[in-house]
């Protein structure tokens, strides 16, 4: 699958897997889950038609790691970023002791006074380095990174959860827990 094709695809998959899986039809079972045939079926219903193999191509290739299969390879789901309700199963577990953030520049003066806010997804995302975090932010813009004290954090009893590809969930950073990284 060529490069343009793989993206665009990746796209619809996330906005329907995270955002509107209704408007294919789709329930998402707990975890996120949604069995791959009936995926498969309801986007070539819908004029968008993927083969297992551009499915399978999509989910090894994404840069973000944004879906998987689970252990049987008849379901998918997209690992975080949900804006749709969903329990995604997830279980509390302890964070390294310093985690990352990347967003826009222009978005950091209001982070640095009122924290990070999940809005309308189930999360807010943090990454394990410096290097994801600024991948993260330059997509809306020049990358501003803060590190967040997730120490502290636990300390105080925050819950964190870290989803299948990686990224470190939790309900809010409160502003306390974050430093200005550059």
């Amino acid at each position: 699958m060529d490069e343009k094709r793989l993206v665009k695809t990746s796209k619809y998959l996330s906005k329907h897997l995270r955002h509107s899986p209704e408007a294919l039809g789709l329930q998402l079972a707990p975890g996120g889950w949604v069995e791959v045939d009936t995926l498969l079926r309801a986007c070539a219903a819908h004029g968008f038609t993927i083969s297992r193999a551009e499915l399978e191509e999509v989910v090894v290739k994404n840069d973000k790691q944004r879906f998987s299969f689970d252990e049987t390879g008849t379901r998918i789901r997209a690992n975080q970023g949900h804006s749709t309700e969903v329990d995604l199963q997830l279980e509390p577990m302890g964070p390294p002791p310093v985690l990352y953030h990347g967003t826009a520049a222009h978005t950091a003066a209001a982070i640095q006074r009122d924290g990070l806010m999940k809005m309308r997804r189930h999360h807010v995302h943090l990454s394990p380095d410096v290097e994801t975090a600024r991948k993260v932010g330059a997509r809306h813009g020049k990358p501003f990174i803060f590190t967040v004290d997730a120490a502290a954090m636990r300390s105080a009893g925050f819950t964190f959860y870290r989803s299948e590809n990686g990224v470190w969930l939790v309900d809010e950073v409160p502003p306390e827990y974050l430093k200005s990284q550059f």
